[in-house]
């Protein structure tokens, strides 16, 4: 392990600008204009669990949140992280503008920021831990991901299966998704200077510059809650941990 690999630190940013408009948990329809990261599942809104889990891991020395200008949901919550108003018109630049804030408050190039969804708040600190063990000596990065375990149809684009897919290489794609600073900075420069609608996840900005992150398995559970049926399943999971602790 080089100097450079023992001393680089960890940094956690959670993108947490967007609307969710797909999502809306159930009983909540009097809750329209409330973003579905703050939307109470378990007793608490989404994004404290999520947080929650990462301020258990001891490698990881800041969370940074970045919200929408004039979110002010964090100035009624405490949580144990840093909140930057920066959060732009998509993921990608609000990751972007994110990983500037770091730089800013010390962070170096070849530390490493694990990337995280509000919206994932089934994740452990056991899987954000077995993330960072697989890439901490990885010269790419990589991110959690969990095989397909369907059967993958394409659509012929009026409904109708067009085709069945290979599935033995196909992974559905988690986060944390975990690369160093400057190099996800780079990468994601150079994406949103060219096909800014290309970037779903930052793994596809490192691959835009012919980059293979690694593949780290997750789990199931480690779903983004998108759509109302997931809120129930996101509260029965989180409710039967709590009932599982000593």
């Amino acid at each position: 392990m080089t100097d450079s690999q023992a001393s680089a630190r960890y940094y956690a940013l959670i993108p947490c600008a967007g609307s969710g408009s797909r999502a809306l948990a159930p009983g909540a329809m009097a809750e329209k204009s409330v973003a579905k990261q703050y939307q109470n599942v378990a007793g608490q809104p989404m994004v404290m669990h999520t947080l929650a889990a990462f301020a258990a891991v001891p490698a990881v020395r800041d969370v940074l949140v970045v919200v929408a200008p004039g979110d002010d949901f964090f100035e009624h919550h405490s949580a144990p992280c840093v909140v930057r108003d920066c959060g732009g018109d998509s993921r990608a630049r609000s990751v972007r503008n994110g990983l500037h804030d770091l730089f800013e408050q010390g962070a170096r190039g070849d530390d490493w920021v694990l990337v995280h969804d509000a919206a994932r708040c089934l994740v452990t600190p056991a899987q954000i831990e077995a993330l960072i063990a697989a890439c901490r000596d990885d010269a790419v990065g990589g991110l959690l991901a969990h095989r397909l375990p369907d059967t993958l149809k394409q659509e012929d684009g009026a409904g109708r299966v067009a085709a069945t897919l290979p599935r033995a290489d196909k992974w559905l794609a988690q986060t944390p998704q975990m690369f160093r600073i400057g190099l996800l900075s780079r990468a994601l420069d150079a994406a949103l200077a060219s096909e800014p609608d290309a970037v779903t996840d930052e793994a596809s900005a490192i691959e835009a510059l012919g980059l293979a992150p690694r593949l780290v398995p997750g789990s199931a559970l480690n779903f983004k809650v998108t759509y109302p049926e997931d809120f129930a399943l996101a509260e029965q999971v989180l409710r039967g941990r709590d009932q599982d602790k000593p």
